[in-house]
């Protein structure tokens, strides 16, 4: 039995067990916990709210309204209009659903990557685990920005590829995590134990080991979306972003980059909300940081 569900059974340890000491350290930590509601009040905005300025001015975020182009923040269009006479309000939210698409998109898949090498590399041991570890190694000498950039010129443009291209390039450091934690699990008395009951080696790593590297996995999922919503922002410079008719946060400002000396709230809007949503996302990592590490002791 893993030390996590040992813990949680033990009668008496369930109100001071790992994860309720965590929650209660993540509920101090104030910065994190208005971060979190923030950051859940930008999801429910970005799916909800393209749908609800439609229904409040008629616009959707793909509506074209030529006679109105760069209108400025009027009642009917709170945040102006785009080149294309389009209400920014609806594309902005719009794109900030699309980046929060690509962020959790492509951290899942780094994560699938990531942890499922890390988990084989660490358990295996011996030459196979050296091989595969210098083969992170020397992925890690490449600039993950220009993989992206091969990968998305050689093949069409798709918003698919994207979080292929993204995820694909971003689990180095997961399985460097997960590596380290199985190694440093692997000899427990509760693995030897499944290997005696005559659990096969994929149950062990699956049901016996993960379980006890969750926190560490999350901790770093949260700080890895910020950073690839970023790297997405800046494909949208190079023109490589997300393909149209779609827009994220970083076309929208990649855009408004373009019409700032005649329209500046083009790119004030977008980017405004990026920086938000990237800072309360770290803050969030942080604060599970601070939560789940084991240095920080049990509190009262």
């Amino acid at each position: 039995m893993s030390p996590v569900m040992a813990e949680a059974d033990l009668p008496g340890t369930g109100a001071s067990s790992l994860w309720v000491d965590a929650s209660r350290r993540f509920r101090r930590n104030r910065a994190a916990v208005v971060s979190l509601w923030v950051v859940a009040w930008i999801i429910v905005a970005s799916i909800a709210g393209p749908s609800l300025v439609q229904l409040y001015n008629g616009f959707a975020y793909d509506t074209l309204g030529l006679e109105n182009r760069l209108a400025n923040p009027s009642f009917l269009h709170p945040f102006g209009t785009d080149t294309l006479g389009r209400d920014l309000l609806a594309r902005v939210l719009y794109g900030c659903r699309i980046s929060l698409m690509v962020g959790f998109v492509s951290t899942l898949i780094s994560l699938v990557i990531g942890v499922s090498y890390g988990a084989i590399a660490g358990f295996s041991g011996g030459r196979l685990d050296e091989v595969m570890m210098r083969t992170v190694d020397i992925f890690y000498a490449l600039p993950d920005i220009l993989l992206v950039v091969i990968l998305m010129a050689l093949f069409d443009r798709s918003l698919a590829l994207l979080f292929l291209a993204l995820g694909a390039t971003s689990w180095l450091t997961t399985a460097r995590i997960v590596r380290g934690q199985v190694l440093s699990l692997k000899h427990e008395p509760f693995v030897d134990a499944a290997r005696c009951a005559g659990v096969s080696d994929t149950g062990i790593i699956v049901c016996h080991i993960l379980p006890n590297t969750i926190g560490p996995i999350l901790i770093y999922a949260t700080l890895t979306i910020p950073s690839i919503i970023l790297g997405e922002a800046f494909l949208s410079f190079l023109g490589l972003g997300v393909p149209p008719p779609a827009s994220s946060l970083g076309v929208l400002a990649s855009e408004g980059a373009e019409a700032i000396s005649v329209h500046p709230v083009l790119l004030i809007a977008p980017a405004t909300l990026m920086a938000i949503m990237l800072m309360t996302l770290n803050f969030v990592g942080d604060g599970l940081r601070d939560a789940l590490d084991p240095r920080t002791g049990r509190t009262a």
